[in-house]
């Protein structure tokens, strides 16, 4: 082929073939039949094949044995752990059935059970009120999981027995004989080794605690426990063969859990009450450690259920309705601070609950999910509870008072970690009223903090805008001696004065952070001036006691009177200064002019400068009073027993404004420092 300029025109080469596609038919779908999911995918089954999941075949089986007890039909459970890690549960209960099953009639009862997945009595309450078993797959899974498991059932006088192998049954069921006084079921198996691997093992420490705990949990059944002496260490925790059984329940639980522990009551709080409908039963044990972290084990139908679930929605419910309501039944306000974290951080739970039909989060059953158990565990305890805090009046309000201590001591930590938030990005987030000074470092730089934005626009014009920043407050703030802690934080005022400062208070306070080398106080030279500096010197012992004590906190002196005579102007700080400069520097004036200041806001703000702001004419008091530091330990919460220090707080703080005027005007006399 040629194209229009006679040039040769070469053949398009063959597209490449599209590659060819996997194929994918019916015969791909596979059908798992029997037990072979259950090997195939154990951990859907029993989470895994660790350890953990290797230990939860002991309590497939035991919980079997469980149920027959808290049915009533068996007294005693014996457990047995073998050298080789074969696990042998036997029970005094009614036993398998035996007889041909109607579905299955080629198939005995028993042998459904451990071959066929959801297959069970429990799945109404005909042959069960409550059980731990719902799903009709725990003793099949262990089948399906153990290289060799053998059952006997011993029934109406006559043994039988059938074994099996991974899923399967190697024997037909076998009648042994007659057996006199006998009955109940025996499961004896080992592991799987192709599915746990070899180096797996059962611990002997562990299974012998879950045989406790299990006998904990129902008081009316005798569980004995044994292994092989060569598993037993020499300074093993635990011995090797025990019988259990506890006739007080979980109270007997709780007190060896709290053994050698200090505790804040006394006796600990203990129910057992009936659910209504007749659902079940609830029994808890509570008690509440003086230190460390406290726990909680639940149990729902004997199941352990580690990660909670709705029944302890239920207990902490009523335990932080029932302690708020006996706060408020004796008149302390503060219990209302409570939370369901201050109740329980601290308290040593035991809990079992017994109800139909259980929901659970997936078949290893680690949180219970039923909805309806919140409300039933609530309304059954309540009234013990409540009880139970009226009958010993002392042993309840100490227990209160330590709840209360631990709320306000979190609300502390709270507030403390926010405010090193705050100050973190206090660059970004200055108050709003605080003009700043240039400099950028804190070396020479004050913060005056003056009394209303009058003040604070004549201060600001007299000041030296390099080195001299100015934070007017808005009248009176907050008495922190009184405060709680959610009134300091939410009073505008001093969160504005804190973000200004940029050290934090209380456990977040560092000094290093602070923004201003010298805090300076400049109020009105009156009663009000004077209240406003005792409030804010409180606020300052109280919440930075170490800026006190390092000596960056200051009193401005402003004049309240100014005397003028011809040319000569002076300024009186207070009225005995009056007197005297009337005395002295204006003997024999016959006319002295003398101008009374109604307040810093009213004076000009060249007059503010020389008198009270300027470095070279001012005079500044560095507040280091007579106890101050211990009086601001006293005021931060210790009880005062020091009569000195009750006097200095009366003054400071007392109804009598003339007392704290005349206070702050007498202690001039004894400052250390004064920067003129």
């Amino acid at each position: 082929m040629t194209d229009l300029f006679g040039s040769a025109k070469k053949k398009p080469a063959a597209a490449p073939s599209a590659p060819k596609a996997n194929s994918y038919t019916a015969s791909d779908i596979e059908v798992l039949e029997g037990l072979e999911p259950v090997r195939r995918r154990p951990g859907m089954y029993i989470g895994g094949t660790d350890e953990n999941a290797m230990h939860h075949l002991i309590n497939e089986i035991l919980d079997n044995s469980m149920d027959e007890a808290v049915a009533g039909h068996a007294t005693r459970i014996d457990i047995s752990l073998k050298a080789d890690s074969t696990v042998v549960i036997s029970d005094n209960g009614r036993g398998i059935p035996v007889e041909a099953h109607p579905k299955y009639p080629k198939k005995s009862a028993l042998e459904v059970i451990l071959t066929v997945l959801h297959s069970g009595g429990k799945f109404s309450d005909k042959a069960y009120q409550t059980s731990g078993g719902l799903h009709g797959v725990g003793i099949s899974v262990v089948n399906a999981l153990s290289d060799l498991l053998v059952v006997e059932v011993a029934r109406d006088n006559v043994l039988y027995r059938q074994t099996y192998s991974r899923g399967a049954p190697t024997t037909k069921l076998e009648t042994i004989g007659a057996v006199k006084g006998r009955r109940g079921t025996t499961v004896s198996f080992h592991p799987d080794p192709q599915i746990f691997g070899e180096s797996l093992h059962f611990s002997p420490k562990r299974i012998h605690d879950l045989a406790r705990s299990k006998a904990y949990l129902y008081r009316g059944v005798e569980i004995a426990w044994s292994c092989d002496p060569s598993l037993v260490p020499e300074n093993a925790n635990f011995e090797g063969n025990k019988v259990f059984k506890f006739p007080n329940g979980l109270l007997d639980y709780l007190s060896q859990a709290m053994e050698g522990e200090s505790t804040l009551v006394a006796d600990a709080f203990y129910a057992q009450g009936e659910l209504a409908d007749k659902m079940g039963k609830v029994e808890c044990a509570i008690t509440w450690l003086a230190e460390g972290e406290g726990f909680c084990r639940s149990y729902c139908n004997t199941i352990p259920t580690p990660q909670g679930g709705t029944h302890e929605t239920g207990l902490r419910t009523m335990l932080v309705r029932g302690l708020k309501g006996y706060g408020e039944m004796i008149g302390n306000k503060k219990a209302s601070i409570i939370t369901a974290d201050d109740v329980l951080g601290g308290a040593a739970i035991m809990l079992s609950l017994f109800i139909r039909e259980p929901q659970f989060q997936g078949q290893t059953k680690d949180k219970l999910a039923s909805a309806e158990a919140t409300r039933l565990v609530d309304n059954a305890i309540k009234d013990y509870f409540d009880h139970w805090l009226t009958s010993d009046p002392n042993r309840s309000s100490s227990l209160l008072t330590a709840l209360i201590e631990k709320a306000e001591d979190r609300q502390r930590r709270r507030d403390d970690k926010d405010m090193m938030r705050k100050t973190a990005t206090r660059k970004l987030r200055l108050p709003g009223k605080l003009s700043d000074c240039a400099r950028n470092n804190s070396e020479g730089t004050e913060l005056f903090i003056v009394e209303g934005d009058s003040a604070g626009g004549s201060a600001k014009q007299g000041r030296n805008r390099e080195t001299q920043a100015i934070l007017p407050l808005r009248g009176k703030i907050l008495n922190v001696v009184s405060a709680t802690r959610e009134k300091i934080r939410d009073n505008q005022e001093i969160q504005d004065l804190i973000l200004a400062m940029g050290c934090g208070i209380g456990s977040s306070f560092a000094l290093k952070n602070l923004r201003y080398e010298r805090i300076v106080i400049m109020t009105d030279a009156d009663v009000d001036g004077a209240h406003i500096a005792s409030l804010l010197m409180t606020f300052f012992y109280t919440q930075m006691p170490e800026m006190v004590a390092k000596g960056h906190l200051y009193l401005a002196q402003p004049p309240l009177y100014r005397l003028t005579s011809g040319n000569v102007s002076v300024y009186a700080m207070n009225d005995q200064h009056k007197d005297e400069l009337m005395k002295t520097t204006f003997k024999g004036k016959s006319k002295v002019e003398v101008s009374r200041f109604k307040g810093l806001g009213e004076m000009p703000a060249k007059q503010l400068k020389e008198t009270t702001m300027a470095p070279e004419s001012r005079t500044l008091i560095r507040v280091t009073l007579r106890d101050a530091q211990e009086a601001a330990e006293m005021m931060i919460g210790t009880p005062m027993n020091n009569p000195a220090l009750d006097d200095l707080v009366e003054k400071l703080m007392g109804k009598n404004a003339e007392a704290r005027f005349d206070f702050i005007q007498q202690n001039a006399t004894f400052v250390d420092n004064i920067d003129v």
